[in-house]
């Protein structure tokens, strides 16, 4: 019975608000496009256990700032879960490692030049 120990919330308007409570996040899509919700969730210090899917793989770097499993294999998501809440120290590694990636590659300023260089690339063949 895992109800003394996790908390369903049902839909959530205030998300910010709860990830920097949260120990984990899981995604176990079958589908999904980029993983804003991973980055949100990373950018909290909070480790992802995600399926290996659409963008994930992209935000995800496996063993390193979340895991990676099969879509379906949901024993492969408990297994990570029980790992990262059984040792502390991996547990707060990639955590700190997920922000550090978040910052790194995803801040504002290399997105919009990422863009700004996308948009030079597509206008100069006008």
């Amino acid at each position: 019975n895992i109800s003394s120990s996790v908390t369903f919330l049902g839909k959530q308007d205030d998300v910010a608000g709860l990830l920097p409570i949260a120990d984990l996040f899981l995604i176990p899509s079958e589908m999904e496009s980029f993983g804003l919700s991973a980055l949100e969730a990373m950018s909290c210090e909070v480790p992802v256990i995600a399926t290996n899917v659409g963008g994930l793989p992209e935000v995800i770097e496996h063993g390193k700032t979340g895991f990676l499993v099969d879509v379906g294999n949901i024993e492969a998501i408990a297994e990570w879960a029980k790992r990262l809440l059984k040792d502390d120290e991996l547990h707060d590694k990639m955590g700190k490692s997920a922000r550090q990636s978040v910052l790194e590659r995803f801040n504002q300023d290399k997105i919009v030049s990422m863009y700004e260089d996308y948009y030079k690339e597509i206008a100069g063949g006008l």
